[in-house]
Parts: structure tokens; C-alpha cells; sequence
């Protein structure tokens, strides 16, 4: 069988190509080509930074010209100040030129990780169900989380620090050369290329400690937010104390990488602080022989100096600019690598809307497997036709749940197909197969809002006197109206403020307000009491009245009146027929139906072959 990828990518160290490849990736995103106004403000963006950094250039070398000025006898007294006004203006067009910068280049951050996050959600969105029912816990919040930052993080810092501090490391050497001597700008560059080999080389090293530190963070997430969500659990069993200590071991696996990370960290600015003390001292020399010599003035010493501090007041913060850039690119390429799993179940090229024609549905030769060695279907064969009512029952592991999930295409069948009005449903669009069915799971759950917005979740344009007739027939109004905010009531997270009988009438109601052509009710009605079950039961049979309905249950009482009984016994269809036909011919509905009786009556109900005798005079006694 076909293997489909069901974890998160892992984060694993990637080289230049690697770090390439997830550039490519987000270039289209900043240079879209359907929206010209994105483009006009790169290329804007672009422009004041450019001018920001020759301001930044002619900073000291204004800065210059007023000290020269202002050590040189007899000098007009507006000559320094016509120095000084241009080195403060030329700092406020610094301030200024950066601000508008980031004031243009921010709605291009922003829509790049609006529309990378987006995408990604809706990737998510398009995976299939076993996909999701093996993921982690919180792993894929946190990877969409994590790769958007990193989109803020590389265009942010690449583009404003790195690249800026590139671009004004040339202007630099360039003035230096042409000022004084190469000597100078030599002596500025291998200052530099020393300061950002060390920067470069621990900062990889230190790499390895943030990656573990991101691991256990996720993993500690995870487990915080698993056993918060089954809170109710914990509690049945007591086991605050062992979720405290999974917990706890997560976190302490984090402090220890964490310890590593900070002390590596502390080894790096030793080393970039030393470097930076040589490259000053070396170069101050060199102007101090300079002045010495006649060739230099102090305000060449003050240029130097300056030039100096502006360059390496950005390096210091080059080992975090280095290490923010490369981990961005890490949680960038898990979430493109999440992006690139292709679907297990997808749309065909070109796939056609269902077209609806009453909503028979037929299962011809079915077969599937959950994985090698978990056959659950092998070879059903079911019809249902339009208008009317079919029930699947069974004991637990027979693969009842499993045709309803093929019929709603969350997997794609092994062998055999599933037709609805003739069209195989792997042929059809999922968005026009699935609006044609509406669901009533067995286990509900409900998102952390109102009562009236989970129910309004069926059909969300739907006008507000629909949702409380829905409402009505799923018996679950006057509970509503009794509450003191009616159906701005909150559900809780999950819905856990309701009881399980109220949560599946929530979903009732949803599938009623939906209105689908063909209605699937996965024991529907598993976890009411005996009277709202019969109140329920009514309002299915006018629900359904008229459409064709496919109903899994596992209490037979329920489906009594359903038009064919279909009995599954390991994987296979084992008989079918009415409530009536099914006791009157003695078989695996006879017995399961003696069982259940047995059940609710254990004194007076008849067991062995007792048990199929009087199924038999039931099924006679009805029959006459």
C-alpha cells in the first residue's frame, strides 16, 4: 500500500542550497506579479534605503569637516556651524530615510506572511484525515506560527541590518581609499572578514543547541496543550502529578539546552569583542602615525573613528542577525516542506461538480484498508436508494464508521468504488460531494463559541429563524432559551460546558440547517436518555423524509423502521433486510437483537437458543 507522509517535517540542518531554495520560495511573495503596488513599494523601499546609507556615509565626514574647522585658527565663525547643521541634518535624513523605509517595506512583510500563512491553512485544510488524526498536538499551530515569524524575521533582518550594513561596509572602504591609502580600507576589511568568521563559525556551532532548544519547546507545547484539552481525563484518573512530571521533563530538556546556548553565546561576544578591539586599535594607530606625520588632521582621526564605530556598532549584533536568519530559514523550510505533502485524498484535474439527481447511493465491490495490515472492508456491496432509509449495524470493529467516511471521501477506497447518482465520488469535486451530505457524528465537537454560532456552523448564511428552527427539531431550543444568554451562550473549548446528549443535538441541528440531499447519522443518538432519543428519533424521520439516509447505529431499536437492515460482520455484508425479515430468519440481527434485549431486561430475557426462538415468534408475531 502507498505510504503518505503523516508527521511534521523534521528540523534538520540545511546548507546553502538549502537556504537558496526557501529564498526562491518567498521571492514570488515579494515581487507578486499581480499586484503592481506591491512592486512599486519594494522598489520604493529600496530607494530610501539606499539613500539612508549615503546619509549614514556623510554622517562623519561632516562630522569631520566641523572639527577640522573648529581646530583651525582665525576660522569664520560660519564655516563650523554650516559643518555642524549639515552633519545634524544629515543624521535626521538617516532617521528619516530609515523610518520611511519601514513604513513603505511594511505592507510587503505583512502581506507576504498573510499570504504564505494562509495558503498553509488551507493546505492543512486540504490534507486528509489520516494525516490529521497523526499529527502532533499543537505541532502544526506551531509550525505555521514559526514559519510566518521567520518570513518577518529573514526580510526584517536581511534587508534592513545585513544588507544595509554590506552596502555601507563598500561606501566605507571606498571613501577610505580614495581619502588616505588601500591601507586603510584593507585594514577595515579583514577586521571585518575576521569579526564575521568567528561570528559565523560559532554561531553555526551554536545552532545545534537553539535547534534542540526549539525541539523541546515543541514538545513541552505539545503535551501542555494535550493534557490541558483533556483536562476532564486527568482528573478521572488522578494524574495531575504524572502530566507535571511529562511536562516537567520537557522543560528541563530545555533548560539544559538553553544553559548550552547562553554559554556558547557569552564565547562569541568574547571573541567578536576582541577582534573588534584589535581592528580599532590597529587603525587608530595608523591615523595616530598619520597625524604624526602631517599627512592626517584630527578631524581624519575623528573620521576613522568614526567610521569605525558605525560599522561595528551593526557587527555586534551580527552573530544574532546570523543566527535569527538561518533559524527563520530552518522553520521557513519545515513550513514549505509541510506545504509540499501532497493530499492523500485530492480533487482529479478538472473534476466536475456532483450533479444531484435525488442522491441514490451505491458501494459496488468495496474493499479497504487502513494500512497492510488492517483490512476492515472486504468487498461490500450496498445500495441506497433515493429517498430512502438504510441502516448499518454491527458489532464494534466491523467497519460501520468506515462506509460512512468513504462515502464522504475522507479516504479513497483500496478496490472497488462509491457512486452517488451513478458519479464514482473520486470523479466529483470534494466541496460539491460534501455539501450534498450532511453529518451527524457520533462523537461531537464544538468550537469554543457561542451555542448559536455552532449551530449556525451548518450553513453559515443562513437567516437566524432557520438556525432556531433547526434548533427546535433537534429538541434542544427550550434548553436554550432556558440558559441565562440564550444562544450567546459560550460552549467552552471543545464544547466541554455541554453534556454529550446536548453536543449531539448541536450536530443534529447543524445537519438540519445544512439541508443536504443525502443525510449520514454516525449513532446519531448514542448518548441521549431514552426520552430525548424518542423526541429525536421523531425529528430524523421528518428530517429525513424525502432524502436519502444512511444510518450506523449500534442500538437496534433505533433503526426498526429503517426500509433495509444491512448487517456487517468482519468487513463483510452478512445479511440485509427488514427489522421483520432479519428476526424471522434467525440470524446475526436475530442474535444481536436477543443480546440488546438482554440487556435492557436482564430477569425476563431469554438466552441461547431461547434467545433466536423468540426472535423468531417476534419476527412472526409481526409478520401477521
Amino acid at each position: 500500500m502507498k505510504k503518505h507522509p503523516t508527521t511534521l517535517p523534521p528540523e534538520t540542518p540545511q546548507g546553502i542550497r538549502g537556504d537558496w531554495r526557501v529564498l526562491r520560495r518567498l521571492i514570488p511573495h515579494l515581487w507578486p506579479r499581480d499586484n503592481p503596488r506591491l512592486r512599486a513599494r519594494m522598489v520604493l523601499a529600496l530607494g530610501l534605503l539606499v539613500l539612508a546609507k549615503i546619509a549614514t556615509v556623510y554622517v562623519p565626514l561632516y562630522y569631520k569637516d566641523a572639527v577640522d574647522a573648529l581646530t583651525v585658527p582665525d576660522v569664520v565663525v560660519a564655516v563650523p556651524l554650516l559643518a555642524i547643521l549639515s552633519y545634524g541634518l544629515a543624521r535626521v535624513g538617516v532617521v528619516l530615510f530609515n523610518e520611511l523605509r519601514d513604513l513603505v517595506f511594511a505592507r510587503v512583510v505583512e502581506r507576504a506572511m498573510h499570504v504564505v500563512g494562509l495558503d498553509t491553512f488551507r493546505h492543512l485544510h486540504a490534507m486528509s484525515l489520516r494525516f490529521h488524526m497523526d499529527r502532533q498536538t499543537g505541532g502544526l499551530s506551531r509550525v505555521i506560527e514559526r514559519g510566518t515569524r521567520g518570513i518577518e524575521i529573514v526580510l526584517r533582518l536581511f534587508a534592513f541590518r545585513a544588507g544595509p550594513a554590506l552596502i555601507e561596509l563598500a561606501m566605507v572602504s571606498i571613501i577610505l581609499w580614495r581619502l588616505y591609502d588601500w591601507t586603510f580600507a584593507a585594514a577595515v576589511l579583514a577586521t571585518i572578514a575576521v569579526y564575521i568568521a568567528w561570528t559565523l563559525a560559532i554561531t553555526d556551532w551554536r545552532l545545534n543547541f537553539r535547534r534542540t532548544m526549539n525541539e523541546h519547546d515543541a514538545e513541552a507545547n505539545t503535551k501542555a496543550i494535550d493534557s490541558l484539552l483533556n483536562y476532564e481525563t486527568v482528573k478521572y484518573f488522578g494524574n495531575e502529578a504524572h502530566e507535571a512530571r511529562r511536562f516537567d521533563q520537557a522543560l528541563t530538556a530545555y533548560e539544559n539546552a538553553a544553559v548550552k546556548s547562553h554559554t556558547s553565546l557569552s564565547l562569541l561576544n568574547i571573541g567578536q569583542g576582541a577582534i573588534i578591539s584589535a581592528g580599532l586599535v590597529g587603525i587608530m594607530t595608523m591615523a595616530g602615525r598619520g597625524i604624526v606625520a602631517g599627512t592626517m588632521t584630527a578631524g581624519d582621526f575623528v573620521l576613522v573613528n568614526t567610521y569605525l564605530m558605525q560599522l561595528y556598532t551593526p557587527l555586534n549584533f551580527l552573530g544574532m542577525v546570523y543566527r535569527e536568519i538561518k533559524q527563520a530559514l530552518v522553520d521557513m523550510e519545515v513550513m514549505f516542506a509541510l506545504k509540499d505533502q501532497p493530499p492523500e485524498v485530492a480533487d482529479a484535474p478538472d473534476a466536475p461538480d456532483l450533479r444531484r439527481n435525488g442522491g441514490a447511493v451505491r458501494f459496488e465491490g468495496v474493499r479497504f484498508a487502513y494500512g497492510p495490515d488492517r483490512d476492515v472492508l472486504r468487498g461490500i456491496d450496498l445500495e441506497v436508494p433515493a429517498g430512502r432509509t438504510v441502516a448499518i449495524v454491527g458489532p464494534s470493529g466491523a467497519g460501520k464508521s468506515t462506509i460512512g467516511r468513504l462515502l464522504y471521501r475522507f479516504y479513497d477506497v483500496t478496490d472497488g468504488r462509491v457512486t452517488i447518482d451513478g458519479q464514482d465520488v473520486r470523479a466529483v469535486t470534494q466541496a460539491s460531494l460534501r455539501g450534498a451530505i450532511g453529518v451527524v457524528p457520533q462523537d461531537t465537537v464544538l468550537f469554543n463559541d457561542t451555542i448559536g454560532y455552532n449551530i449556525a456552523y451548518g450553513n453559515p448564511e443562513a437567516p437566524w429563524a432557520d438556525v432556531e428552527r433547526a434548533a427546535r427539531l433537534a429538541s434542544l431550543h427550550d434548553f436554550i432559551m432556558g440558559l441565562p444568554l440564550g444562544y450567546e451562550t459560550r460552549v467552552g473549548e471543545r464544547g466541554l460546558k455541554l453534556s454529550g446528549g446536548e453536543k449531539q443535538r448541536v450536530a443534529i441541528a447543524r445537519a438540519i440547517l445544512k439541508d443536504p440531499a443525502i443525510l449520514l447519522f454516525d449513532e446519531a443518538t448514542s448518548q441521549l436518555d431514552s426520552h430525548t432519543e424518542k423526541e429525536i428519533q421523531a425529528a430524523l424521520r421528518q428530517v429525513s423524509a424525502g432524502r436519502t439516509t444512511l444510518v450506523i447505529a449500534h442500538r437496534l431499536s433505533t433503526v426498526i423502521d429503517a426500509d433495509r437492515i444491512v448487517v456487517l460482520e468482519d468487513g463483510r455484508a452478512a445479511e440485509s433486510g427488514t427489522h421483520v425479515e432479519l428476526l424471522a430468519r434467525g440470524g446475526a440481527y436475530a442474535a444481536l437483537w436477543a443480546k440488546q434485549q438482554q440487556a435492557l431486561d436482564p430477569d425476563d430475557a431469554p438466552d441461547g437458543q431461547d434467545a433466536r426462538r423468540e426472535a423468531e415468534s417476534t419476527a412472526l408475531s409481526s409478520l401477521s
